[in-house]
């Protein structure tokens, strides 16, 4: 376990990153519990309250702050091509691997069609999992800085997340307009965001 005073601080002072900071050093500086800190190893900066030694140090109490960034709709429409696409990749994997089982032409091609009715079934499993877990993201969230969690950006659980991508059938009728509700809507929810209660987020930009 990291030990806190071993820690390197970068600081956000006057809206410019300073540091890095040893712990200790921190003590003569002027940190509210709104001030933006990142730690070696961190993708993005927290607000100094969300430090367990920070708090101690300086006596302030956690403050929950509501997410307030929020993955616009090319985002998430690209996040979700990238998805297809591995998906698709593994798909393909697994129809050539069955060809050294299956040499009718004719055969071929009916492995290959039959299986694509799965894919969105596959998609809708595993971008369940990946939402339900430690990530909050599948493959092209993830590459995208972007994550689902709930109306406090927390995780969500896993049926929670299984209710969430159930709920997208309600977004794709009629023609996508569900989808197209993000643009309309000030935390860019989808209709299955509104019905889950989830939003998805991305990472601060300073």
């Amino acid at each position: 376990m990291e030990d806190p005073t071993d820690a390197i601080y970068t600081v956000v002072q006057q809206g410019k990153p300073t540091g890095p900071f040893a712990l200790a050093a921190l003590k003569g500086m002027t940190i509210l519990p709104e001030t933006f800190v990142r730690k070696p190893g961190m993708d993005d900066y927290k607000e100094a309250h969300e430090f367990p030694e920070l708090r101690e140090l300086f006596g302030f109490g956690f403050q929950k702050t509501a997410p307030q960034y929020f993955a616009s709709f090319d985002q998430r429409l690209l996040a979700m091509v990238i998805d297809y696409f591995f998906i698709a990749i593994g798909y393909v994997f697994l129809i050539l691997l069955s060809y050294l089982f299956i040499t009718e032409k004719g055969a071929r091609i009916t492995a290959g069609i039959m299986g694509l009715p799965l894919l969105p079934l596959v998609k809708l499993i595993y971008g369940s999992v990946a939402e339900a877990s430690e990530k909050q993201a599948t493959a092209g969230k993830a590459l995208l800085n972007i994550r689902v969690c709930d109306l406090h950006g927390e995780r969500i659980s896993l049926n929670h997340a299984f209710g969430r991508n159930l709920a997208k059938v309600v977004s794709a009728l009629p023609v996508c307009f569900g989808y197209l509700y993000s643009f309309l809507n000030r935390k860019q929810q989808c209709f299955h965001d509104l019905l889950a209660g989830t939003l998805v987020i991305k990472d601060r930009l300073l």
